[in-house]
């Protein structure tokens, strides 16, 4: 896995692409100088998260013969204020299925990836309490 940065502005506003070409675009807060023109790097973080347990929830259920026909996922955080680095305290990761779901199969399939699969969840998890909540919606 590589991920070269390339600067894109005389600030912070930055493009990172991966080996198969695929980019995205991160940048700063205005407070700091930044432009707005990107995510920050610790909202990156966060949708790695909701990007990866939502790969596995759908992967575990497909493999449980449930018909998912979409997902929302949102994820909330709080930092630690006023210390350097400034980490995650607390996440929570809400998910929201649509379909004909047995919800028991859901709940086995949220907790699996965030206790056992999700490579992102289980670095996040060393500074951060990660929660989750479900609801399943026809």
């Amino acid at each position: 896995m590589q991920i070269k940065i390339k600067r894109l502005n005389d600030a912070f506003h930055m493009e990172a692409t991966n080996e198969d070409n695929v980019s995205i675009h991160m940048d700063s807060s205005p407070d700091v100088g930044g432009e707005n023109k990107g995510m920050r790097p610790m909202q990156l973080l966060l949708s790695g998260l909701g990007g990866c347990s939502t790969i596995d929830i759908l992967d575990i259920l497909k493999k449980q013969r449930q018909k998912v026909k979409d997902i929302e996922v949102n994820v909330s955080a709080t930092r630690y204020e006023g210390e350097v680095p400034s980490l995650f305290k607390t996440i929570h990761v809400e998910y929201t299925l649509y379909g004909d779901l047995d919800e028991n199969k859901v709940k086995r399939a949220v907790d699996l990836s965030l206790d056992k699969y999700c490579s992102v969840a289980k670095i996040l998890e060393k500074t951060a309490e990660i929660t989750s909540s479900f609801q399943v919606k026809s």
